[in-house]
């Protein structure tokens, strides 16, 4: 069944405003080292539309599509001319705000780690829960998943981990949190004074949670732990108490996975402090992108982000001292392409040989000197 764009923008809408009002109303478990699968799930090489791969370094990293998302003009905070500019633009590209909801798998060849996982039936009306489905078409099975790395409780980077009549979906499976955002998100006293349209969303929390505890497999870490070796904690606090990105590394190549750090990239890429509605500390949730930036552009590090374009990888570039903007990384002729140059892209699985998509952006000043 086809979904309009104009659908999805009103169930996303409705779902998200309805959201950020409860938000503005509201008010351990020991991390062990997991052992490592029996056998190792082997990597594809494979790419239809649903998923799309990318090497870094010698880890296959695949975006698993969740569905169409629409970042909507009212989400924005900040100066009244800066949103009015951002109005303009919009009006002048009607598409600036479409993105995607996705998650992303990381076969590190001794492990699968899964890093967030969309929203299931619990987000979305409908528009959302393709994960599952896009993961399997990518050659894993549920089983396979070794790990499960959380960005933050929010409903649609979670809710695929467990089904409404409450199992979960990645039975052998350990999820990872920060301990401040499940003890929000988890605690009955903080749903219990939250507003009534708030405690859906801690209920949803609740319930995806409840079937990996009872297991055993639902784990807190409050600082730097190790998990996996070559992956570093990033704290984002913020947009939730525990929100939290994940920095891989491997063979001198780096990718790192922010979660809700941005909603609308190719507005907040140029404006970082503009926030949302959903953010519970906006001064909190800006601080992070204007410290991030300029080193992930020093660093060559690319972005997995979840509101941008599908199956987008975004990097910001350098000049000089500085940082001169970002580049949206997409394959060369889609996902499908047969082209001689897309067979190489494909086959040397390095950003870097990618075309870039014309969507420079240019970062303010005062980033682009750092």
């Amino acid at each position: 069944m086809e979904v309009s764009a104009q659908t999805t923008r009103n169930v996303l809408k409705r779902n998200s405003l309805r959201f950020a009002a409860a938000l503005l109303a509201a008010p351990t478990i020991f991390v062990a080292v997991p052992n490592a699968a029996p056998a190792a799930a082997p990597q594809h090489h494979d790419q239809v539309p649903g998923f799309y791969r990318l090497k870094v370094g010698d880890l296959e990293v695949t975006a698993l599509f969740d569905g169409p998302a629409v970042a909507d003009l009212h989400w924005l905070n900040g100066a009244k001319a800066t949103v009015d500019g951002v109005a303009e633009a919009v009006h002048e590209d009607p598409r600036m705000l479409e993105a995607a909801d996705r998650g992303f798998l990381v076969n590190t060849g001794k492990q699968l780690i899964l890093v967030d996982a969309g929203a299931g039936t619990w987000y979305g009306g409908g528009a959302l829960g393709r994960l599952a489905g896009n993961h399997r078409s990518a050659g894993y099975t549920a089983e396979e998943v070794d790990l499960v790395l959380v960005t933050h409780l929010h409903a649609d980077h979670v809710g695929g981990l467990t089904t409404q009549d409450g199992k979960r979906v990645f039975p052998n499976a350990d999820v990872y949190l920060a301990k401040a955002e499940s003890d929000f998100w988890l605690s009955p006293e903080i749903a219990a004074k939250a507003s009534k349209d708030a405690q859906p969303f801690f209920q949803t929390a609740q319930a995806v949670a409840a079937p990996y505890i009872k297991a055993g497999k639902w784990h807190t870490f409050s600082g730097s732990e190790t998990i996996v070796n070559g992956i570093q904690l990033i704290p984002l606090s913020g947009h939730t108490p525990g929100h939290t990105g994940y920095e891989f590394s491997s063979k001198g190549h780096k990718i790192f996975f922010w979660g809700g750090t941005m909603h609308a990239q190719r507005v907040q890429l140029q404006h970082p402090e503009l926030t949302v509605v959903f953010d519970i500390d906006p001064t909190a949730a800006a601080a992070p992108r204007n410290q991030l930036l300029p080193r992930l552009a020093r660093e060559d590090v690319v972005i997995a982000g979840r509101i941008c374009h599908f199956p987008a990888w975004v990097a910001c570039t350098r000049r000089g001292v500085g940082i001169a903007g970002c580049r949206w990384y997409l394959p060369i002729n889609g996902t499908r392409g047969s082209s001689a140059a897309g067979q190489a892209a494909r086959s040397s699985w390095d950003h870097r040989n990618w075309w870039t998509r014309p969507l420079a952006v240019s970062l303010p000043p005062d980033l682009a000197t750092k």
